[in-house]
């Protein structure tokens, strides 16, 4: 394998942001199309797979079926695309992973699983047929503003755990997430580790615009993952969000930091 450079300047996809505006855009107008990281083509035929920072690429020599690409090899592409991003920004601001990050694997088990229940919502009018119904129900009976029990708590905090958990096997599987060629987000982001949500709206220049989370998560499925961007609602990409935002619990918010 090696590196080709297309261009000098780099930024990295979730984390990695530039400052320097060239240009006021009124955020979220009409969105211009989006630019597209041009991937140069291998003169034998080789996969050229392309980082997020919208200017790396790395030609995979003797791989010319994307889909022939195992985990391992892909987690060894990463590597290396990283590596040479790294050596390019020295001076960049990159966490290892552990640190800075509030949870560093996923909540399994969940704490609300075991959180105790009380069999609340049940008056003394309700008749026995419908405190059966209560007793034996997964769903909450209070209102979010007041008037709930310790047992609508914890199935609202399982119910969020669960969003997490999922988001979590999305962040890890290639196959989920659309990947082509066997790359998910963990290979670049052990742990969700410097994709730092609490720094977004912010400008990014891959993007040529203001970004959100889900912006910048859609811009490494279309590049080193090769796959097909999710659509808003998608619930993986409602899912990674949620676990992306979890690993960064306690994290001050600080909206368009570079």
């Amino acid at each position: 394998m090696h590196v080709r450079k297309t261009l000098s300047l780099a930024a990295l996809g979730l984390g990695i942001g530039f400052g320097g505006l060239s240009t006021w855009q009124t955020a979220f107008a009409e969105t211009p199309a989006q630019p597209k990281h041009n991937v140069p083509r291998s003169k034998d035929g080789d996969v050229v797979i392309a980082l997020c920072d919208g200017e790396t690429t790395l030609e995979v020599d003797g791989v010319k079926d994307p889909s022939a690409i195992s985990r391992k090899q892909a987690q060894d592409i990463s590597d290396q695309l990283m590596l040479q991003w790294r050596k390019k920004n020295p001076d960049a601001n990159w966490d290892p992973p552990g640190q800075l990050v509030a949870q560093a694997n996923p909540p399994t088990p969940p704490a609300a699983a075991n959180a105790p229940v009380k069999k609340e919502g049940v008056t003394a009018s309700s008749n026995p047929d419908q405190a059966a119904r209560r007793a034996a129900s997964n769903t909450q009976d209070g209102h979010t503003y007041g008037a709930f029990s310790a047992r609508d708590e914890a199935i609202w905090k399982e119910s969020t755990e669960q969003a997490v958990r999922e988001g979590h096997k999305v962040f890890h599987d290639a196959k989920t997430l659309g990947s082509t060629v066997a790359i998910s987000c963990d290979m670049c982001h052990p742990d969700a580790s410097n994709t730092h949500p609490e720094t977004y709206p912010k400008y990014q220049v891959q993007l040529g615009r203001v970004a959100l989370l889900r912006d910048m998560i859609n811009w490494c499925i279309e590049n080193p993952v090769r796959g097909k961007p999710l659509a808003e609602d998608d619930p993986r990409m409602k899912q990674m969000e949620a676990y992306i935002m979890a690993q960064r619990k306690g994290v001050k918010m600080e909206y368009g930091k570079h």
